[in-house]
């Protein structure tokens, strides 16, 4: 039999999306994203890169910018009106303390009840092997989660210490425990993905519109058969 998953939490008001680079929310989740702003929920995303080494033809000084727009206007398709970028190199990423401290500094700053972020793990289905950006994010917004909340770790941040995370939702998983349906948010989510033009023009030649829906419907209706034959979008949710 097919594991049904749980609906995710909903007594929550303000979440913080933190992943690598932009496009990675529009692969994994803006579907949700945008079913969560259209209940009234806040949701604030965070970029680690500018995601500059991500388009092979074009330099990135030219390249960064040409994202960051694209990330933009994706976000605001779903929703989002706050999108910041802590420029990190793109494609080295670092896990460690100064990866940690801006995390954490950002989520004393918004101080979300929910934190989302994108799988971490080695692979992705177990074949593919996942980027070191990926997973280095990805694991630092675990620990973030608890940096943040403790006054003696980073206590010269800006912002005062935040101990209000009560969940965090990675994306993308092999092993899912929750879910969201996005009946009302998927066709929003197919136009967040388009709006990353540039960098999906140099993935492939197939029509933009195309290559969106077959992605981020054929996902959603994938997961339909764990969450009541709805379209999905799942995640491991961590309890904090």
């Amino acid at each position: 039999m097919t594991l049904q998953l749980e609906p995710m939490p909903d007594d929550w008001q303000r979440a913080l999306a933190i992943v690598a680079h932009p496009d990675d929310l529009e692969y994994g989740c803006a579907s949700a994203v945008a079913t969560w702003t259209d209940a009234g929920r806040e949701v604030v995303y965070l970029m680690a890169t500018r995601g500059e080494a991500g388009i092979d033809t074009l330099d990135p000084s030219a390249a960064g910018p040409v994202r960051e727009r694209e990330e933009l206007a994706s976000a605001a398709l779903v929703g989002v009106t706050s999108v910041e970028f802590l420029d990190h190199a793109d494609g080295v990423i670092e896990y460690g303390t100064a990866l940690r401290r801006d995390l954490a500094a950002a989520i004393r700053r918004h101080r979300p009840e929910l934190l989302i972020t994108l799988n971490f793990a080695d692979t992705w289905g177990g074949t593919q092997w996942n980027t070191p950006d990926h997973r280095a994010v990805g694991r630092a917004v675990l620990d973030a989660a608890g940096d943040a909340g403790n006054r003696w770790i980073f206590p010269d941040t800006v912002a005062a210490p935040w101990n209000g995370v009560r969940w965090i939702a990675v994306a993308g998983v092999d092993d899912p425990t929750h879910a969201v349906d996005v009946t009302s948010g998927l066709e929003r989510g197919v136009r967040s993905l388009m709006e990353h033009r540039a960098y999906i023009g140099a993935l492939t030649d197939e029509d933009p519109e195309k290559y969106a829906r077959a992605q981020i419907e054929g996902f959603a209706r994938q997961e339909a058969a764990r969450f009541g034959g709805r379209p999905a979008v799942t995640f491991r949710l961590y309890p904090r």
